[in-house]
């Protein structure tokens, strides 16, 4: 067996790892991004895939803690699937496979909006401009939906369609290769786009659903990025000014909302499209607690 040089053939390794991975090219990029610091490491370590141990594992992993815990986990993730890949190619033993990769903490990094933020957020927003009536349209459909940024941003117009007498928003979600996934459009989320729509003039179904305004980036697709900065701008517009407060901040409100709305778990689960329930009852909890926290019927002893 040929000793693989992480200077000289890492590249190419990745390269051919990422080739045989059964997975969007999206994930690859994810991959490709998340092992490379793995390869600068263990060449500063003085190391190279054949020598380094699961203690060495264990070292990078302790390497990775001052990033953000979903950061530590996707490298760690990508990790194991090279080491597995590693193993199936007969080339290297997976001393990954018992690594753990961590991930979010029982909290949530950003936090909801109160039902009276979401009142005067959306209050705040004029409609009588295009501007304003495509602001009102994406943060209304935020906070109705749970949809995530980038969801929005690979909406076309010719997304929305009707089903059983109902208006869906069809939509490629996270870590997925095709629209295959759908949220229901109440009149509520469909009025205010329908109206944003009709003032932008003759769209065609490819058309993106939510586009830039303005003369230098106008008829662009609105992209994550600028969605963010859009809803951080309405949201300083009504005082609602807070670190914890992010456009990811409407995806947390409309799923808190649905259990406070009398959703079920399940409902819920599938409403956000959560893949591992638990993150749901994390929300589930946290409605739990503070409605039945101690700390009302302590006061209520004390007077």
């Amino acid at each position: 067996m040929n000793r693989i040089t992480v200077k000289k053939d890492s590249a190419k390794l990745i390269e051919t790892f990422l080739g045989a991975q059964d997975v969007t090219a999206q994930t690859k990029e994810t991959y490709r991004r998340s092992i490379r610091p793995f390869f600068k490491w263990i060449d500063a370590e003085g190391l190279d895939l054949a020598t380094a141990t699961r203690i060495d594992l264990l070292k990078y992993k302790a390497f990775l803690s001052d990033k953000k815990p979903a950061t530590q986990a996707t490298y760690i993730v990508a990790v194991r699937r090279l080491y597995a890949w590693l193993e199936s190619e007969k080339l290297y033993p997976d001393i990954a496979k018992t690594v753990k990769a961590g991930g979010q903490s029982h909290g949530f990094r950003k936090d909801p909006l109160t039902i009276e933020q979401v009142k005067r957020l959306l209050s705040r927003i004029e409609r009588n401009t295009l501007k304003g009536k495509r602001d009102f349209a994406l943060l209304n459909l935020l906070i109705r939906t749970g949809l995530r940024t980038i969801e929005v941003e690979r909406a076309n117009v010719g997304d929305i369609r009707q089903s059983g007498g109902e208006a869906l928003l069809y939509i490629q979600g996270k870590g997925r290769s095709e629209k295959d996934a759908f949220v229901l459009l109440t009149p509520e989320s469909l009025d205010p786009i329908m109206d944003y729509l009709r003032a932008r003039g003759p769209v065609d179904d490819i058309d993106p659903l939510f586009e830039a305004t303005g003369n230098k980036a106008g008829g662009e697709r609105l992209t994550t990025r600028s969605i963010s900065r859009i809803v951080k701008e309405r949201m300083g517009s009504a005082d609602i000014v807070s670190n914890r407060l992010t456009a990811h901040s409407l995806r947390h409100t409309a799923i808190t909302l649905s259990l406070l709305g009398g959703a079920t778990i399940q409902e819920t689960q599938n409403f956000a499209r959560h893949s591992n329930i638990n993150t749901t009852m994390i929300y589930a909890h946290n409605i739990d607690r503070i409605g039945n926290a101690p700390e009302r019927k302590i006061a209520g002893l004390l007077g």
